[in-house]
Protein backbone atom coordinates (compact mmCIF):
# COMPACT_ATOMS: atom_id res chain seq x y z
CA UNK A 1 0.00 0.00 0.00
CA UNK A 2 1.32 3.64 -0.76
CA UNK A 3 1.38 5.71 2.21
CA UNK A 4 -0.70 8.99 2.75
CA UNK A 5 1.67 12.21 2.85
CA UNK A 6 0.45 15.93 3.07
CA UNK A 7 2.89 16.64 -0.28
CA UNK A 8 2.01 13.59 -2.39
CA UNK A 9 -1.95 14.02 -1.92
CA UNK A 10 -1.97 17.73 -3.31
CA UNK A 11 1.16 18.01 -5.12
CA UNK A 12 -1.22 18.13 -8.48
CA UNK A 13 -1.97 21.75 -7.06
CA UNK A 14 1.54 22.98 -8.34
CA UNK A 15 1.54 25.30 -11.43
CA UNK A 16 -1.45 26.62 -10.18
CA UNK A 17 -0.98 27.07 -6.47
CA UNK A 18 2.56 27.85 -5.25
CA UNK A 19 4.35 25.51 -2.77
CA UNK A 20 4.24 28.39 0.11
CA UNK A 21 0.68 29.17 -1.20
CA UNK A 22 0.07 25.37 -0.34
CA UNK A 23 1.11 25.57 2.74
CA UNK A 24 -0.86 28.45 3.43
CA UNK A 25 -4.13 26.89 2.61
CA UNK A 26 -2.36 23.77 5.07
CA UNK A 27 -2.87 26.26 7.68
CA UNK A 28 -6.20 27.92 7.25
CA UNK A 29 -10.08 26.84 8.57
CA UNK A 30 -12.98 27.30 6.92
CA UNK A 31 -16.13 27.51 8.62
CA UNK A 32 -19.08 25.70 6.69
CA UNK A 33 -22.30 25.86 8.48
CA UNK A 34 -25.09 23.00 6.35
CA UNK A 35 -23.64 19.75 5.16
CA UNK A 36 -26.23 18.85 2.45
CA UNK A 37 -26.56 20.16 -0.66
CA UNK A 38 -24.02 22.46 -1.54
CA UNK A 39 -22.30 22.29 2.21
CA UNK A 40 -21.32 18.85 1.98
CA UNK A 41 -19.93 19.29 -1.61
CA UNK A 42 -17.92 22.86 -0.31
CA UNK A 43 -15.92 21.03 2.43
CA UNK A 44 -14.84 17.90 -0.01
CA UNK A 45 -13.72 20.55 -2.67
CA UNK A 46 -12.20 22.70 -0.13
CA UNK A 47 -9.97 19.71 1.57
CA UNK A 48 -9.11 18.41 -1.68
CA UNK A 49 -7.59 22.13 -2.61
CA UNK A 50 -5.45 20.96 0.83
CA UNK A 51 -6.95 23.25 3.54
CA UNK A 52 -6.08 21.86 6.81
CA UNK A 53 -9.02 22.77 8.87
CA UNK A 54 -12.78 23.18 8.94
CA UNK A 55 -15.73 23.42 11.41
CA UNK A 56 -19.02 22.29 10.52
CA UNK A 57 -22.20 22.10 12.17
CA UNK A 58 -25.91 20.90 10.78
CA UNK A 59 -28.60 19.09 13.02
CA UNK A 60 -30.03 17.14 10.17
CA UNK A 61 -29.61 13.67 9.11
CA UNK A 62 -29.58 11.86 5.57
CA UNK A 63 -33.06 11.03 4.22
CA UNK A 64 -34.16 9.68 0.57
CA UNK A 65 -35.54 12.99 -1.14
CA UNK A 66 -31.66 14.27 -0.51
CA UNK A 67 -30.36 11.28 -3.42
CA UNK A 68 -30.67 13.94 -5.86
CA UNK A 69 -28.39 16.10 -4.88
CA UNK A 70 -26.49 15.47 -1.78
CA UNK A 71 -23.07 14.25 -1.83
CA UNK A 72 -23.66 12.24 1.71
CA UNK A 73 -26.83 10.84 0.80
CA UNK A 74 -26.49 6.97 0.07
CA UNK A 75 -28.33 3.65 0.99
CA UNK A 76 -25.91 2.76 3.69
CA UNK A 77 -26.13 6.76 5.26
CA UNK A 78 -29.92 6.78 5.59
CA UNK A 79 -30.72 8.27 8.99
CA UNK A 80 -27.31 9.10 9.80
CA UNK A 81 -25.89 12.27 11.07
CA UNK A 82 -25.20 14.32 8.16
CA UNK A 83 -21.99 16.62 10.05
CA UNK A 84 -20.92 13.00 11.53
CA UNK A 85 -21.26 11.67 7.45
CA UNK A 86 -19.44 14.41 5.73
CA UNK A 87 -16.67 14.59 8.80
CA UNK A 88 -15.95 11.10 7.77
CA UNK A 89 -15.66 11.64 4.01
CA UNK A 90 -13.62 14.88 4.36
CA UNK A 91 -10.90 12.57 6.42
CA UNK A 92 -10.79 9.92 3.57
CA UNK A 93 -9.75 12.57 1.64
CA UNK A 94 -7.35 14.02 4.41
CA UNK A 95 -6.63 12.13 7.57
CA UNK A 96 -4.37 14.91 8.87
CA UNK A 97 -7.46 17.65 8.54
CA UNK A 98 -8.35 19.31 11.86
CA UNK A 99 -12.24 18.87 12.13
CA UNK A 100 -14.44 20.62 14.91
CA UNK A 101 -17.83 18.98 13.99
CA UNK A 102 -21.18 20.27 15.39
CA UNK A 103 -24.57 17.88 15.32
CA UNK A 104 -26.68 20.81 16.35
CA UNK A 105 -28.13 24.05 14.43
CA UNK A 106 -26.29 27.19 14.64
CA UNK A 107 -28.21 29.95 16.95
CA UNK A 108 -26.83 33.02 18.83
CA UNK A 109 -25.90 30.36 21.57
CA UNK A 110 -23.31 28.41 19.79
CA UNK A 111 -22.25 30.80 16.66
CA UNK A 112 -19.55 32.66 18.43
CA UNK A 113 -17.71 28.42 19.30
CA UNK A 114 -18.89 27.95 15.72
CA UNK A 115 -16.89 30.67 14.51
CA UNK A 116 -13.95 30.43 16.92
CA UNK A 117 -10.61 30.31 14.93
CA UNK A 118 -12.29 30.35 11.44
CA UNK A 119 -10.61 32.13 8.23
CA UNK A 120 -13.76 32.34 5.85
CA UNK A 121 -17.29 31.42 6.46
CA UNK A 122 -18.99 29.39 3.55
CA UNK A 123 -22.52 29.25 3.30
CA UNK A 124 -24.34 25.67 3.06
CA UNK A 125 -27.23 26.28 5.45
CA UNK A 126 -30.75 25.93 3.56
CA UNK A 127 -32.21 28.43 0.95
CA UNK A 128 -34.98 29.25 3.44
CA UNK A 129 -33.24 29.56 6.67
CA UNK A 130 -33.11 33.03 6.51
CA UNK A 131 -32.56 34.50 10.43
CA UNK A 132 -29.63 31.54 10.79
CA UNK A 133 -27.88 32.93 7.72
CA UNK A 134 -28.26 36.87 8.96
CA UNK A 135 -26.66 35.71 12.33
CA UNK A 136 -23.74 33.77 10.78
CA UNK A 137 -23.17 36.71 8.31
CA UNK A 138 -23.07 39.42 10.94
CA UNK A 139 -20.86 37.82 13.36
CA UNK A 140 -18.59 36.67 10.74
CA UNK A 141 -18.36 40.72 9.82
CA UNK A 142 -18.32 41.78 13.22
CA UNK A 143 -14.68 39.23 13.46
CA UNK A 144 -13.26 40.43 10.22
CA UNK A 145 -14.17 36.99 8.61
CA UNK A 146 -14.86 37.09 5.09
CA UNK A 147 -18.31 35.23 3.57
CA UNK A 148 -19.15 33.51 1.06
CA UNK A 149 -22.51 32.16 -0.22
CA UNK A 150 -22.89 30.19 -3.28
CA UNK A 151 -26.67 28.74 -4.08
CA UNK A 152 -28.08 26.14 -6.88
CA UNK A 153 -30.88 28.27 -8.67
CA UNK A 154 -32.33 25.84 -11.22
CA UNK A 155 -29.59 24.75 -13.68
CA UNK A 156 -27.18 27.64 -12.57
CA UNK A 157 -25.13 29.04 -9.26
CA UNK A 158 -25.78 32.54 -8.38
CA UNK A 159 -23.11 33.63 -6.04
CA UNK A 160 -21.55 36.64 -3.29
CA UNK A 161 -18.80 37.33 -1.30
CA UNK A 162 -18.81 39.42 1.59
CA UNK A 163 -15.92 41.76 2.62
CA UNK A 164 -16.12 42.54 6.29
CA UNK A 165 -14.95 46.12 5.58
CA UNK A 166 -17.54 46.13 3.18
CA UNK A 167 -21.39 46.05 2.46
CA UNK A 168 -23.00 44.06 4.72
CA UNK A 169 -25.17 40.82 4.40
CA UNK A 170 -28.19 42.63 5.63
CA UNK A 171 -27.45 46.59 4.14
CA UNK A 172 -26.79 43.99 -0.03
CA UNK A 173 -30.09 42.16 1.10
CA UNK A 174 -32.68 44.82 2.81
CA UNK A 175 -33.14 42.50 5.53
CA UNK A 176 -34.40 43.24 8.89
CA UNK A 177 -36.12 42.19 12.32
CA UNK A 178 -39.87 41.76 11.67
CA UNK A 179 -39.74 41.08 8.25
CA UNK A 180 -42.08 37.94 7.02
CA UNK A 181 -41.09 34.77 5.60
CA UNK A 182 -42.49 35.73 2.30
CA UNK A 183 -40.74 39.27 2.11
CA UNK A 184 -37.36 37.38 3.27
CA UNK A 185 -37.86 35.01 0.66
CA UNK A 186 -38.30 37.66 -2.07
CA UNK A 187 -35.51 39.75 -0.78
CA UNK A 188 -32.92 36.82 -0.81
CA UNK A 189 -33.84 35.07 -4.20
CA UNK A 190 -33.99 39.30 -5.95
CA UNK A 191 -30.57 39.84 -4.39
CA UNK A 192 -28.72 36.70 -5.28
CA UNK A 193 -30.29 36.97 -9.04
CA UNK A 194 -30.80 40.20 -9.46
CA UNK A 195 -30.85 39.23 -13.47
CA UNK A 196 -32.52 35.81 -12.93
CA UNK A 197 -31.31 33.72 -15.92
CA UNK A 198 -33.33 30.79 -14.40
CA UNK A 199 -36.68 32.87 -15.15
CA UNK A 200 -37.37 30.99 -18.12
CA UNK A 201 -37.48 27.51 -16.94
CA UNK A 202 -37.96 27.58 -13.49
CA UNK A 203 -41.13 26.55 -11.95
CA UNK A 204 -41.52 28.83 -9.06
CA UNK A 205 -45.18 27.03 -8.19
CA UNK A 206 -42.92 24.26 -6.86
CA UNK A 207 -41.68 26.24 -4.14
CA UNK A 208 -42.86 24.92 -0.66
CA UNK A 209 -41.22 27.60 1.71
CA UNK A 210 -43.46 25.93 4.60
CA UNK A 211 -41.83 22.95 4.35
CA UNK A 212 -38.72 24.87 3.32
CA UNK A 213 -38.84 22.76 -0.05
CA UNK A 214 -37.73 24.01 -3.71
CA UNK A 215 -36.62 22.53 -6.76
CA UNK A 216 -32.68 21.91 -6.75
CA UNK A 217 -30.30 19.63 -8.83
CA UNK A 218 -27.11 18.14 -8.20
CA UNK A 219 -25.77 19.93 -11.32
CA UNK A 220 -26.24 23.03 -9.87
CA UNK A 221 -24.67 22.11 -6.38
CA UNK A 222 -21.48 21.14 -8.13
CA UNK A 223 -20.98 24.67 -10.08
CA UNK A 224 -21.60 26.53 -6.77
CA UNK A 225 -19.00 24.41 -5.20
CA UNK A 226 -16.62 25.42 -8.03
CA UNK A 227 -16.95 28.78 -7.58
CA UNK A 228 -16.70 29.00 -3.81
CA UNK A 229 -13.33 27.33 -4.04
CA UNK A 230 -12.43 29.52 -6.34
CA UNK A 231 -13.65 32.92 -4.00
CA UNK A 232 -12.18 31.08 -0.78
CA UNK A 233 -8.62 30.41 -2.83
CA UNK A 234 -8.67 33.55 -3.48
CA UNK A 235 -10.00 35.34 -0.08
CA UNK A 236 -7.21 32.92 1.54
CA UNK A 237 -4.09 33.37 -0.43
CA UNK A 238 -5.23 37.38 -1.14
CA UNK A 239 -4.74 36.63 -5.16
CA UNK A 240 -6.77 39.26 -6.56
CA UNK A 241 -9.39 40.38 -8.26
CA UNK A 242 -11.72 39.89 -5.61
CA UNK A 243 -15.43 41.51 -6.20
CA UNK A 244 -17.46 41.55 -2.82
CA UNK A 245 -21.16 42.70 -2.56
CA UNK A 246 -22.66 44.82 -4.18
CA UNK A 247 -20.72 43.09 -6.76
CA UNK A 248 -23.17 39.72 -8.01
CA UNK A 249 -22.84 36.83 -10.32
CA UNK A 250 -24.88 34.17 -12.22
CA UNK A 251 -23.39 31.19 -13.96
CA UNK A 252 -26.12 29.21 -15.75
CA UNK A 253 -25.10 26.14 -17.13
CA UNK A 254 -28.21 25.19 -18.93
CA UNK A 255 -28.41 28.62 -20.84
CA UNK A 256 -24.52 29.01 -21.26
CA UNK A 257 -24.51 32.25 -19.85
CA UNK A 258 -22.85 34.52 -17.31
CA UNK A 259 -24.23 37.32 -15.53
CA UNK A 260 -21.81 40.13 -13.24
CA UNK A 261 -23.32 43.44 -12.30
CA UNK A 262 -22.74 45.89 -9.50
CA UNK A 263 -25.91 47.00 -7.29
CA UNK A 264 -25.10 50.17 -5.68
CA UNK A 265 -27.90 50.02 -3.30
CA UNK A 266 -28.18 46.65 -3.27
CA UNK A 267 -31.58 45.84 -2.82
CA UNK A 268 -32.91 49.31 -1.98
CA UNK A 269 -32.33 50.46 -5.51
CA UNK A 270 -35.63 51.25 -7.11
CA UNK A 271 -35.42 48.48 -10.23
CA UNK A 272 -34.68 46.01 -7.37
CA UNK A 273 -37.51 47.11 -5.41
CA UNK A 274 -39.75 46.76 -8.30
CA UNK A 275 -38.56 43.26 -8.94
CA UNK A 276 -39.40 41.95 -5.48
CA UNK A 277 -42.49 44.03 -5.80
CA UNK A 278 -43.32 41.75 -8.74
CA UNK A 279 -42.00 38.42 -7.11
CA UNK A 280 -44.02 38.96 -4.04
CA UNK A 281 -47.70 39.64 -5.88
CA UNK A 282 -46.81 36.50 -8.25
CA UNK A 283 -46.16 34.25 -4.86
CA UNK A 284 -49.13 35.82 -3.38
CA UNK A 285 -50.91 34.50 -6.61
CA UNK A 286 -49.49 30.96 -6.05
CA UNK A 287 -50.89 30.49 -2.92
CA UNK A 288 -47.48 31.78 -0.92
CA UNK A 289 -49.46 33.95 1.41
CA UNK A 290 -47.28 36.36 4.00
CA UNK A 291 -47.48 36.06 7.30
CA UNK A 292 -50.40 38.13 9.95
CA UNK A 293 -49.39 39.75 12.36
CA UNK A 294 -51.32 40.01 15.48
CA UNK A 295 -53.19 43.23 15.69
CA UNK A 296 -52.55 45.33 18.37
CA UNK A 297 -55.91 46.38 20.16
CA UNK A 298 -54.83 49.25 21.96
CA UNK A 299 -53.18 50.90 18.52
CA UNK A 300 -55.77 50.07 16.28
CA UNK A 301 -58.99 49.99 19.09
CA UNK A 302 -61.90 46.86 19.56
Amino acid sequence: MQTWTYEQAFSRNRGLIAPDEQDRLRASCVAIPGMGGVGGIHLITLARLGIGAFRIIDPDTFDVVNFNRQLGAEIGTLGRSKSAVMAEKAWEVNPELKLDVFEEAVDASNVDTFLEGADVLVDGIDFFAFEARRLLFRQAQERGIWAVTAGPIGFSTAWLAFDPAGMTFDAYFDLRDGMDPLDQFVAFLVGLTPQATHRGYFDLSQVDARQARGPSVGLACQLASGVVGAEVLKILLKRGPLRPAPHFFQFDAYRGILRHGRLRAGNRGLGQRLKRALLRRHMVQLGFAPEKKPRDPEEHGP
